[in-house]
């Protein structure tokens, strides 16, 4: 069983920036892929930002060029860097990853953009 615990939810303007963290119990370079998505109440989950074991990257239109996903494998770490928010990006937000054919989540981070 694998744990994702993630860190750096909250309050933000519209305008700011945001660093979203998740540690991971699991060595990073055991995983296919890593990544963060979001959910708004009532609608489904969705895909922010993934990057698969070779390093590629995906963003949704949405995002693109606002978000930023890195990662350091020697921290079993990856991070959602969020500039330019808007309130829209207000969600609840989960790290993800997929390591053969399982799915792991964090417990998720609310992130609050503010007009």
């Amino acid at each position: 069983q694998v744990q994702l615990v993630e860190s750096g939810g909250g309050l933000a303007q519209a305008g700011g920036s945001l660093r979203l963290s998740c540690v991971a119990s699991a060595n990073i370079l055991s995983m296919n892929s890593m990544g963060w998505y979001r959910q708004i109440p009532g609608k489904q989950r969705e895909l922010v930002a993934r990057i698969s074991v070779g390093g590629i990257t995906t963003y949704p239109d949405s995002v693109k060029g606002r978000f930023t996903l890195s990662r350091d494998n020697a921290k079993r770490t990856w991070y959602l860097q969020m500039n330019s928010l808007r309130p829209e990006d207000t969600a609840v937000y989960y790290c993800h990853c997929r390591i053969s054919t399982k799915e792991y989540w964090g417990q998720g981070t609310q992130v609050t953009v503010s007009s």
